[in-house]
Formats: C-alpha cells, structure tokens, sequence
C-alpha cells in the first residue's frame, strides 16, 4: 500500500501545476476569508488537504477527474463513507449508488454511474440490484480507467468488424469530456474477439497513451488464460482482479473491503463525544437548572477546514434552492 501511495504522491507532483492553479484560484475568490487567517496557512491547509486526499470532497467533478491522485482519493472517501452499506448487505439500485455519489460531487454524471452498473450487469437493466462491493470494484475500474476504456471500446469494434486496429484514436481531448459510448455488441457471448490479438493493440494503446492504463502484465496474464473475449467480460475481468486493485491502490482486498479501524474508531470517538454531552448533571442541580431562565449555548467554532469546503457551505447559506430532483438523478 504504501507504495501505491508513493506512485500516487509521483502522480501528484507532475499535476502540481493543477494544484497551484487551484490554490490560487480559491484563494481569489475567499480573499477576504483569508486575510483573518494568512496566505501562508491557506496554502499549508490546501497542500495537506491534497496529501491526505480530502480536498475532493463536495468539489466540481471537473476537478475530481482532473488528475489520477483525485480519483483514487475520491474512490477510497467514497469507500470509507458508504462501506456500511454493504456490511449491511443491502443492495440498491443504480439510481441510488449514483445518489451516493452525488453527496460527494454534487454534479457527478448519470453516464459514468451508468457504465459502472453496466458491468455488473452485463444488460441495460439499471434497476436491478446490486451490491456495493460489486458495484464499488466495477465503478473503480470505470471511473478511474475511463479514458482507457473508451479506447478499448473502440478497438474492440474495430476487431469485431475486421478493421484495423491500429486506426484508433487514443484519446486526447480533456478528460473531463466523457463521450457517450455505444455498448459493443457482445449479444452472443461466445463470440468475441481473439485474446491474443486484443491483448497485442491493448499494449500498444498502453504504449502510446497519455492517460492511466492498468499494468500491461495483468493484462497480459488475464487475457492468456482464455481464447477469446467479449468488451464486457474484460471489463468484468478487470473489476474482479485483485492485482489491478493493489496496483491502483485506492481501496483494500475485497475481504478487507467492510474493515476500516482508523474510521472506526474516529466514529467511537464521536459517538463517546456525543454520548457525554448529553449526560445529565447532580441531581441536586436539576430542580435549579430547571427554574433558571433559557439561554442560548455557546456556539463551538469547528476547526479550520479548507476553504473550498467553506465556500460550499457559505453558498449553501445563501438561499441556494438548487434542489436535486430524483427523477433526474
């Protein structure tokens, strides 16, 4: 782990650019914010915010898909706030998980959601079940392998109609512009496309492009144990490989995926917080706190916190009624 990690800080540092660009562009606009506490610990706060991976939270998904540090730091918050989902063992829809996922990012697309579910499904059924294991390993890959999969999508059409596939465009456009993929047509699951020949142009895209790809070497073992391959049984392939997930790093082995002790025990801590601010008082000092006059507790200021999550709140307080309709969601 702590080598993904490491591999997730090299990320990092060669999208430090996006970082300051960012810092600086909160700082602009919570100027006056700033100046109570200083520039220099604005940007201390926002720098450790990043490195501990919580400068995601409730932020424009332009800027959670903007660099592959953002992504993995929104799938393991997306794990840690919703994993007593499945220890529960309840399963939901793909409308639902999509409702989850917007409590993080409140603009996170359908489409993506969709492609996740799809996986898990096989078929366009987006109101079946599924559980949150399943659809959390089959989102990772979608989500944070997104670019990846659009090129795989293509060249795979291409080798279903003989082209070749060479002629793939790996994509260069910004990432936050997520086309709308026509669903390979995998109706006869025997069918498919040669192992082999995928494997040779899936190393080549790797090779040539410019965004995350999983380890080639998985890729090659996982497509040498077969002869041939349909679009969504490599997909489902990669979601259930536990190599791709310890090289990607974001989330723990599926048989750790319910255990979380550091969580844990931030909770208990809370809970224990909570617990005796609401023991009573002597009971000697009842019947006298009952005759004295009501008055308004102290407010308690919260530590500080980015200032990307008080812009939120501040908007927010503001009268938004942006209200997220269901129906749509």
């Amino acid at each position: 782990m702590a080598q993904n990690r490491d591999q997730e800080l090299l990320w990092t540092q060669r999208h430090v650019l996006t970082y300051m660009e960012d810092a600086v562009s909160q700082l602009l606009e919570n100027r006056e914010d700033v100046s109570q506490y200083g520039i220099a610990r604005f940007f201390t706060e926002y720098f450790n915010s990043v490195q501990q991976g919580t400068h995601i939270l409730f932020r424009e998904f332009s800027f959670v898909q903007a660099t592959p540090h953002n992504r993995a730091s929104f799938l393991r918050t997306f794990w840690r706030c919703f994993r007593t989902v499945g220890k529960n063992g309840d399963l939901l829809t793909a409308q639902e998980y999509h409702c989850l996922l917007q409590l993080l990012c409140p603009d996170f697309p359908m489409e993506l959601t969709q492609k996740a579910a799809r996986i898990v499904l096989m078929d366009d059924a987006m109101d079946c079940l599924m559980s949150f294991s399943d659809f959390l390993f089959a989102f990772q890959i979608q989500f944070y392998y997104s670019e990846f999969l659009e090129s795989v999508a293509a060249i795979y059409q291409d080798l279903l109609a003989g082209k070749n596939p060479n002629t793939v465009i790996v994509p260069t456009s910004s990432s936050g512009q997520h086309r709308q993929r026509q669903p390979p047509n995998d109706c006869n699951p025997l069918e498919g496309v040669e192992a082999s020949l995928f494997y040779q142009c899936l190393e080549s895209l790797c090779d040539r492009s410019k965004y995350s790809c999983p380890p080639s070497a998985l890729v090659k073992e996982m497509l040498s144990s077969v002869q041939r391959m349909t679009f969504y049984g490599f997909l489902m392939a990669l979601a259930k490989d536990q190599g791709i997930n310890r090289a990607l790093g974001a989330l723990p082995d599926k048989g750790d995926l319910f255990l979380d002790p550091a969580m844990d025990q931030e909770i208990e801590k809370l809970v224990a917080h909570v617990s005796g601010l609401s023991v009573s008082g002597p009971a000697s000092s009842s019947a006298d706190t009952a005759n004295m006059p009501a008055r308004n507790s102290p407010r308690i200021n919260s530590p500080w916190k980015p200032l990307h999550h008080r812009r939120k709140m501040d908007a927010e307080s503001e009268g938004s009624n942006e209200e997220t309709d269901s129906s749509e969601n």
